[in-house]
């Protein structure tokens, strides 16, 4: 129950706030400023509460090294496929569901002062606080379909926030931009889940890392050749992990996505959309372990981000555009730890950043 509450409470403040702005009249000031301060305090009250609930998952669930699979429903059924929504807590989860809830809860606060006197406050709290509860679907996910729902989310939560200020021609740019670099990269995610279906007949996570070693010697046919089928699937899903964390090739969004309000990139540079590549790899840990050629493309790929966006930040004079490529670099850095099979030291570093 306090696992699906940490992740619910987000949605239930972001869609009364978009109760609120459906609600709000720019014609009566008194009626808007109440549905305004309504909207602020039922989103922020949300995340503080899950904030709490996340911090004591995580003490109860890292001191025993526990752990918890909680079944909320059954979501997909289609023949002998069978899908259920299920929140995985384990110490990975625990240390992003803490990272996601109080990020976000600080920024939301934050967001108050800063956004006050924009007319469209309750859409932009509903915007982050849908943001926030994708992003928590995502790291609390016992399956790749769901965990999917969670990634996809996230990008269209991006683009929403991205391109708030709409009316602004560099805002349009830089939502799309980043969209679309980010559906090259779910292409590449989707095909590796749809790879992991073929030769392991799940998507359940626990299955799935069961059947690991007996699939180790396993060959799959691309275009008349054969491949070791592991290798395939890790490079693939590292494609859709280079979209979502801005690496090298796929990293052209991340500085245009300071076109949003400011809490917005604090959002998507701290605690959300760029740390899902990081966390996708370490929670599929078991699989790029089987895979040297993998995780060689994961540890070359991150150094040469970190190099190659470290160089292009002593270049720019945008503070925002700093950020953004310092943030990039940093990430080539967690990939890199990765690679080298230091997955605790990349979260670390996540976690710390």
């Amino acid at each position: 129950m306090v696992d699906a509450l940490v992740v619910f409470l987000p949605l239930i403040g972001s869609s009364v706030a978009g109760l609120c702005a459906l609600a709000s009249n720019s014609s009566n000031k008194d009626q808007q400023r109440k549905i305004e301060i309504a909207s602020q305090l039922i989103t922020c009250g949300a995340l503080l509460v899950s904030m709490a609930l996340a911090w004591f998952i995580f003490f109860s669930i890292t001191k025993e090294g526990l752990l918890r699979v909680t079944e909320i429903s059954n979501w997909i059924s289609s023949g002998s496929f069978e899908v259920s929504w299920s929140l995985r807590v384990d110490s990975l989860t625990a240390i992003m569901m803490v990272l996601v809830t109080t990020v976000s809860a600080m920024v939301h606060i934050y967001s108050i002062g800063y956004m006050k006197k924009d007319p469209s406050i309750p859409r932009f709290m509903c915007y982050l606080s849908l943001f926030t509860f994708f992003m928590l679907v995502l790291v609390s996910a016992d399956n790749l379909i769901q965990l999917f729902f969670g990634w996809e989310g996230v990008g269209l939560a991006s683009y929403l926030l991205i391109g708030f200020w709409y009316y602004k021609p560099s805002a349009n740019a830089a939502a799309i931009k980043a969209f679309i670099v980010n559906r090259v990269g779910d292409f590449g995610f989707a095909l590796g889940i749809f790879s992991i279906f073929v030769v392991f007949d799940t998507v359940h996570f626990d299955t799935i890392f069961q059947s690991v070693p007996a699939k180790n010697t396993y060959m799959i046919e691309i275009f008349g050749g054969e491949f070791h089928a592991l290798t395939v699937i890790c490079l693939l899903l590292f494609v859709g992990a280079m979209g979502k964390s801005a690496q090298l090739g796929l990293h052209t969004w991340l500085p245009d996505a300071m076109e949003g309000p400011t809490p917005v990139s604090a959002l998507i540079h701290a605690a959300t959309m760029v740390t899902a590549g990081i966390f996708m790899v370490a929670r599929l840990s078991p699989i790029f372990e089987f895979s040297e050629t993998a995780l060689a493309v994961v540890t070359i790929v991150g150094a040469t981000t970190t190099i190659f966006a470290a160089t292009v930040a002593c270049t720019q004079f945008d503070l925002k555009r700093i950020v953004a490529y310092s943030t990039c670099s940093q990430l080539g850095y967690m990939f890199f730890a990765c690679g080298v099979s230091a997955y605790s030291a990349g979260i670390f570093h996540l976690l710390t950043h």
